[in-house]
């Protein structure tokens, strides 16, 4: 069974049937009306919500979140009064992102370019070149393959190899 925001139970709106514009242009009683007009109030914010209680920030962090995020949080702590906290928030998430990428894009290159799948290893990923298409009309049209001995097939890598 998946777990569920409601335990089971279905949810339900609290607004009852006054939800909907055209439940209440049919016509409400006094009753509804003084209900509906204390719904409405209800949903205004006070002027000190949302509440932001940095404690409570902290305490959600475990020790491993707030070693990697210490980086960015102190480079982007001084630009939060010039850019605002939101602003300043979106570039520290932009700038991790961008991070993140740039180091697996990095990371990959590096791979491919460095332990590749040739006859000294069966290590690594194996990049296999296709041969481009000639087709009919094309000027190099009858391309023999530059494969023309048995042992240019599978060589991996060995007959360009300087031993």
């Amino acid at each position: 069974m998946a777990s569920s925001d409601t335990a089971g139970v279905k949810p339900m709106s609290i607004q009852g049937r006054m939800a909907r514009e055209r439940e209440r242009l049919l016509g409400m009683t006094d009753e509804e009306r003084a209900w509906r007009k204390q719904w409405v109030k209800d949903q205004e914010l006070s002027p000190n919500e949302p509440r932001h209680v940095p404690e409570y920030i902290q305490a959600r962090l475990n020790p491993i979140r707030k070693f990697y995020r210490y980086p960015l949080d102190t480079l982007f702590k001084p630009l939060e009064p010039v850019l605002g906290e939101y602003r300043a928030g979106f570039a520290r998430y932009l700038t991790g992102k961008f991070l993140i990428a740039a180091f697996g894009l990095y990371a990959g290159f590096y791979y491919f370019k460095y332990h590749s799948n040739d006859w000294t290893s069966r290590n690594g990923w194996r990049v296999i070149k296709n041969r481009r298409a000639v087709n009919l009309g094309d000027p190099e049209y009858p391309k023999v393959s530059e494969r023309s001995l048995p042992s240019d097939y599978a060589s991996r890598g060995f007959k360009q190899s300087p031993i």
